[in-house]
C-alpha cells in the first residue's frame, strides 16, 4: 500500500509513476476525498469544539438560574451535524481505503519504461541449449511414452490444470523440491520454513492479491479461506502486525508449497501440458530487510535462484520486467526464464521481486532501528527459487536420449535413487 502522506505530497510523481503501470484515474478521486476528509475532519473538530463551550456556558447559565433553551436548542443543532459528519467521515475514509488498497506500487526509477512484455529487458543470458542428433521429443510424448505424468487423470479427478506425477514423475518432482530447499539452505542464509496452504483474507490484503484479484483465487466459502497462490502469502505474513529490531534483519526464509491459481498462464494463451496449469509446486524464498539494502538483497535473490538453473546446467535468462508488465505490488521485478529446446520458447520458472515498503504497510511489518525509536517499516523480497513444472518440461527435453529414455540430472540422484528413467522403470 501507498503512504497517503507521500501521495499528498508528490501528487504529481505519484501520477507519474502510477501512469507507467497503467492506473491512471484512482489517483484523481483518491486526492479529492483525502482534501474532503480533512475538511471533515476540521469542520467536526471546530462543531465539537463549539458545543463544549456551549456546555460550559449552559452550566454557568443554570448556576445563575437564567434562562440556557437558546444554548441547548443551538448544542442539539451542532450535535446531530457532528453525528452527520462522523457518518460522512466514515464512508470517506472507507472508500480512501479501498482506493488506497487498489493502487499498485510505484515502479523504481531503474525499471525500464514499456507497456508490455515486449518491452522487457534482457539483463544477461547464460548456459547453453541442449543439441540432439536424433529428433527429439516434447515434454508430453516424453511424459506419455515414460508413464510419468498423466493430464488426462487429473482432468478426471478434478478438472483441467491439474496435473498427475506417477511413478519415477513423482519421485524425480519431489527430488526437485527437496534439492531446491537443500540448496537454499545451503547457502547459509535461509531458514526453511513449512505453513498453511490455505489462509485468511488479512493475509491475502497483506501481500496484496486482496482485495483487486479476489476472483483468481481459490476461495472457501464457509469458512472464509483461500487456497493460497503461492507461498509468498503465509510465509510473508508470518510476521504481519509485528515490530522487529533492526538486528533481527535482514530475515531469510525458504519454503515449499503447492500453489493454486484459477487463472494461472493468463499471461499467454498456450494450454499444453505443464505451460499453463491451476495447481503447481513451488520453492518459495522472502527476504525481510532494511530499506536502504533491498535493491542490493534482489540481485542476491536473483543470483540464489539462478543457481538452481546453473546447477543443472541448463540454458537461462534473466529479465527485467518493464513498468508496464510489473505486477500490482512490485517496484521492481526480475523474471528467470528458462529455455525449452524442443518447445523452442523461454519459460518463465521464478519473479524475484522487490515490494520496498508496500507489503509491510499493508502487512504492518516494522523494525526499530537501535539509535531511533521511531518505527519504520522493512522492505520485503520475494522470488520463486523455483516453480517445478516448468523447470521439470526444460529437465525432460534438455536430457532425452535417442532411445526414449531420460538421463536424471547429477545433482539429482541422490534423492531419487536412480539416474535412468526409462519406459519400463528406472535404472
Amino acid at each position: 500500500m501507498l503512504d497517503i502522506k507521500y501521495i499528498r505530497e508528490f501528487p504529481d510523481h505519484v501520477r507519474e509513476r502510477l501512469l507507467l503501470k497503467g492506473e491512471n484515474t484512482a489517483i484523481v478521486e483518491l486526492l479529492e476525498m483525502d482534501v474532503k476528509r480533512r475538511a471533515l475532519i476540521d469542520e467536526t473538530d471546530q462543531l465539537k469544539a463549539r458545543r463544549n463551550a456551549i456546555s460550559r456556558d449552559i452550566a454557568q447559565l443554570a448556576k445563575s438560574g437564567q434562562d440556557a433553551s437558546s444554548l441547548k436548542e443551538e448544542s442539539r443543532s451542532i450535535g446531530d451535524r457532528i453525528v452527520s459528519g462522523d457518518e460522512e467521515l466514515r464512508v470517506i475514509e472507507t472508500r480512501l481505503k479501498d482506493i488506497l488498497a487498489r493502487l499498485p506500487n510505484l515502479p523504481h526509477e531503474s525499471v525500464p519504461v514499456g507497456q508490455s512484455a515486449a518491452d522487457n529487458v534482457v539483463c544477461r543470458e547464460s548456459g547453453e541449449s541442449a543439441r540432439f542428433d536424433f529428433t527429439p521429443r516434447d515434454h508430453l510424448l516424453l511424459a506419455e511414452s515414460l508413464k510419468i505424468l498423466d493430464f488426462p487423470g487429473g482432468t478426471k479427478i478434478t478438472g483441467s490444470g491439474f496435473p498427475i506425477y506417477r511413478g519415477p514423475g513423482a519421485t524425480f518432482e519431489r527430488a526437485l523440491i527437496n534439492f531446491m530447499l537443500d540448496t537454499h539452505r545451503s547457502h547459509g542464509k535461509y531458514s526453511e520454513i513449512s505453513t498453511p496452504f490455505v489462509v485468511n483474507r488479512a493475509s491475502l490484503f497483506g501481500t496484496g492479491q486482496l482485495p483487486k484479484f479476489e476472483e483468481d483465487l481459490y476461495h472457501c466459502e464457509v469458512d472464509d479461506l483461500f487456497l493460497i497462490p503461492t507461498a509468498e502469502v503465509p510465509i510473508t505474513n508470518y510476521h504481519r502486525d509485528e515490530l522487529l529490531a533492526e538486528s533481527d534483519l535482514p530475515i531469510y526464509y525458504c519454503g515449499y508449497s503447492a500453489c493454486f491459481r484459477r487463472e494461472a498462464g493468463s499471461y499467454g494463451k498456450e494450454t499444453r501440458g505443464f505451460l499453463r496449469v491451476h495447481q503447481f509446486d513451488k520453492v518459495e524464498l522472502v527476504k525481510f530487510v532494511l530499506p536502504e539494502s533491498s535493491y542490493e538483497e534482489l540481485e542476491l535473490l536473483v543470483n540464489d535462484a539462478a543457481s538452481i538453473l546453473e546447477a543443472f546446467n541448463l540454458r537461462y535468462r534473466v529479465v527485467s520486467l518493464c513498468t508496464g508488465d510489473l505486477s500490482f505490488g512490485a517496484a521492481k521485478c526480475y523474471d528467470l526464464e528458462v529455455w525449452a529446446p524442443v518447445e523452442q520458447k523461454w519459460l518463465e520458472v521464478s519473479s524475484c521481486s522487490n515490494f520496498e515498503a508496500f507489503q509491510a504497510r499493508r502487512a504492518n511489518i516494522r523494525f526499530r532501528r537501535k539509535d531511533s525509536g521511531k518505527p519504520e517499516f522493512v522492505h520485503t523480497l520475494n522470488g520463486s527459487g523455483l516453480a517445478t513444472s516448468r523447470l521439470l518440461v526444460a529437465l525432460l527435453e534438455s536430457n532425452q536420449n535417442d532411445d526414449g529414455t531420460v538421463t536424471v540430472p547429477p545433482p539429482l540422484r541422490k534423492y531419487t535413487g536412480f539416474s535412468l528413467i526409462t519406459p519400463d522403470g528406472v535404472q
